[in-house]
């Protein structure tokens, strides 16, 4: 199991210096920065506007702002991060299929509604079980909080990732039961990815390798199909 767990994402580290990966880092990179000045422009802007009457006190907003900015971003790191890489999985994708897996048929992708209706269902149950979790941190013991916030991250980053790579080649009613197969390996994926997220620059890669570690549970897993949106088959999860 521990190498299972260890190969996808071995694989997609050894494919880092792939054109295809380095430009969907940059871009990985440059949105998350994007992405999180926004959120600390609001934030500051916000708590400025609210101590503006307090006159010499606007510098506590600066520093209740940093420290608002630092908790959101901790909460809003798997959504962000989730969101960005499901950007470029179909670059990623292809790029490990390229070399990987040459051999597969032409992808046939679920329909773009099904795409946007399963984000956005994911999205919700992300942000409510990732408010729940960040309330239990509050209550003693705080390990127990900070245990269930971990699993809820691994669950949403594995899940957020491994679905969209599935329904590059088939339905929604198909990776599902792809996904449900896998769903192991897909949350340990999701751990080990959750855990790169803490480590400085290791957090940038994080999302693009996240994605590209799902291709190979994909294809090491379940069969590809050989016509859209159907299952070949299912092999024993490794």
């Amino acid at each position: 199991m521990i190498l299972a767990t260890l190969r996808a994402p071995l694989l997609a580290a050894a494919q880092l210096t792939d054109p295809a990966f380095l430009g969907a880092v940059l871009r990985s990179v440059l949105w998350s920065i994007i992405g999180f000045a926004l959120l600390a422009l609001g934030v500051s802007a916000g708590l400025h506007a609210w101590l503006a009457w307090a006159g010499t006190w606007s510098w506590a907003a600066g520093l209740a702002g940093f420290f608002a900015t630092s908790l959101l971003s901790v909460w809003l790191f798997v959504p962000l991060s989730t969101a960005i890489a499901s950007l470029f999985i179909d670059r990623i994708a292809d790029a490990v299929e390229r070399r990987h897996y040459p051999h597969l048929p032409q992808a046939a992708p679920a329909t773009q509604w099904q795409q946007i209706g399963d984000a956005t269902v994911l999205g919700l149950r992300v942000f409510v079980l990732q408010a729940l979790a960040a309330l239990t941190t509050l209550i003693p013991p705080h390990v127990t909080g900070v245990a269930i916030s971990w699993m809820v991250a691994s669950w949403a980053v594995g899940r957020g990732l491994f679905v969209p790579v599935a329904m590059r080649r088939m339905d929604r009613p198909h990776a599902l039961p792809a996904y449900r197969s896998v769903r192991t390996q897909v949350v340990l994926q999701g751990a080990l990815i959750t855990a790169a997220s803490l480590v400085p620059v290791l957090n940038l890669l994080a999302p693009i390798l996240g994605a590209a570690a799902m291709v190979h549970v994909l294809h090491t897993a379940v069969a590809v199909p050989a016509s859209p949106g159907r299952i070949a088959g299912q092999a024993p999860v490794v």
